[in-house]
């Protein structure tokens, strides 16, 4: 019996359009940000157009205007807090940036001379007392150039905030688009296949949709429990900047391991060289809560949403992290999520006994 090549033309061509399609995703994908957050939203905004449209017997293009409206009033509304308290925190900190420096430039000569008195009771030999100020010095000198830049930076936000426009238009576009056409395109993904591949593909992304939604919802919430504990507590410590400081540190909360840490260090650092050790201690002390909350609530929260157990979700997290990076901190647990799902499809069968 003569067995079939696999290197025969089909497979070539599928083959080939796999390659042609990760190349396109290599190069369309990064610059596709407003595109994909206009799709997850649809997603999102999606059951609340179907409970309108099946609940309530509304027309599906009104529900799906009455959920865009909502959805635009909301963010306009948010948008217009978050504005105008910004702007007004940036503007402060710009004024008194100069101020900052200064104290900081007192608190390091102050912290000199406490240093070179200690060094003479200590009989240190004089080369040694050079090396050790060498270090410091440089070290807090690179802490005070890291704040300054921060000013430096201010003029390339501001020029980025035309293109964030124009993005936030494109996705905003993209979104009452994808709410409009969903069904559409639902019906003419599985007009290319089978019913039996239908019936499977429609149950593993029903699955994926939920657990892909829930991840997202996961991450949301446990931002905002992040977000809001951070407020208060600026507000508490230091009110001028409080909104400012909440945001980005609620921001750079999403990146993996560093998390807020990497703001409230030295944020902290700053206020214990200032001389401030009590705001400089409550900062640190926000810091470690910011930690505890990160790492004991995601695991649960994510768990509960995505359909995973906690220890399962901590897993994936940890070992997707490892390998991808930051990447693999939504890889991991997505990917285990795609193989229970094709797995209950049986598009993937593990029928064994050992």
């Amino acid at each position: 019996m003569k067995v079939p090549s696999i290197f025969n033309k089909k497979n070539i061509l599928r083959v080939l359009g796999v390659l042609l399609l990760l190349v396109g995703a290599y190069y369309i994908l990064p610059v596709s940000g407003p595109i994909i957050a206009a799709l997850i939203t649809a997603l999102f905004l999606s059951p609340a157009v179907r409970f309108l449209h099946e609940k309530w017997n509304i027309k599906r293009n009104i529900s799906v205007m009455i959920v865009f409206v909502l959805f635009l009033l909301i963010l306009a509304l948010c948008g217009y807090f978050v504005t105008t308290q910004l702007v007004s925190q940036v503007i402060f900190f710009i004024n008194n940036l100069p101020g900052y420096v200064s104290e900081l430039n007192d608190a390091l000569l102050s912290l000199q001379s406490r240093i070179d008195s200690a060094y003479q009771t200590m009989n240190l030999p004089p080369d040694t007392i050079n090396q050790i100020n060498e270090q410091i010095i440089n070290g807090l000198n690179s802490y005070r150039d890291a704040l300054l830049s921060y000013a430096d930076r201010i003029p390339g936000v501001l020029a980025s905030i035309p293109g964030f426009i124009i993005s936030l238009l494109v996705y905003l576009i993209a979104l009452f688009l994808f709410l409009m056409d969903l069904p559409r395109l639902r019906r003419k993904m599985y007009a290319f296949m089978k019913e039996s591949t239908a019936e499977k593909f429609h149950f593993m992304t029903s699955r994926l949709s939920y657990v892909i939604l829930g991840f997202f919802k996961a991450q949301f919430l446990v931002s905002l429990i992040i977000l809001a504990v951070t407020l208060v507590s600026l507000y508490i410590f230091t009110p001028d900047v409080a909104l400012l400081m909440s945001i980005l540190i609620w921001l750079v909360d999403f990146i993996p391991i560093i998390g807020s840490i990497a703001v409230l260090a030295p944020w902290s650092l700053y206020h214990f060289i200032a001389g401030d050790l009590l705001l400089g201690t409550q900062l640190m002390v926000l810091a470690i809560v910011l930690l505890i909350i990160r790492r004991t609530v995601e695991p649960k929260v994510m768990g509960s949403h995505i359909g995973l157990s906690a220890l399962a979700t901590l897993i994936s997290l940890y070992i997707g992290l490892s390998v991808l990076g930051v990447v693999g901190f939504i890889i991991g647990p997505l990917a285990v999520i795609a193989f229970t799902s094709a797995r209950e499809a049986g598009i993937i069968k593990m029928n064994f006994k050992i």
